[in-house]
């Protein structure tokens, strides 16, 4: 990749080393509709995922109660409420 034009070099880590996480909680429809993109774009880029439940961990009640559902990328806040599928697919493809 040494000899390769800046303009053919992948900008960030590849897909699969990224991790989205979906917090929720059960019954909630908004975390279901955000699931299905999650799940969506996750699967055509081959990006690890989970979904973790804010009923069961204090810590993320407490941080996300008000917000959920709540997408992080590699850790990092990357929405709330409603998971806009392009704009996903753009922050874990790097373009």
């Amino acid at each position: 990749m040494a000899g390769m034009s800046p303009l053919f070099r992948r900008k960030g880590p590849a897909p699969q080393d990224r991790l989205v996480t979906l917090i929720g909680k059960p019954g909630c429809h908004l975390c279901d509709d955000a699931q299905v993109v999650v799940e969506k774009v996750c699967g055509d880029l081959g990006v690890p995922w989970e979904r973790r439940d804010i009923t069961e961990d204090p810590a993320l009640h407490d941080q996300y109660w008000e917000q959920i559902p709540v997408v992080l990328v590699d850790g990092k806040q990357h929405t709330f409420w409603r998971v806009d599928e392009e704009r996903l697919r753009r922050e874990l493809s790097g373009n």
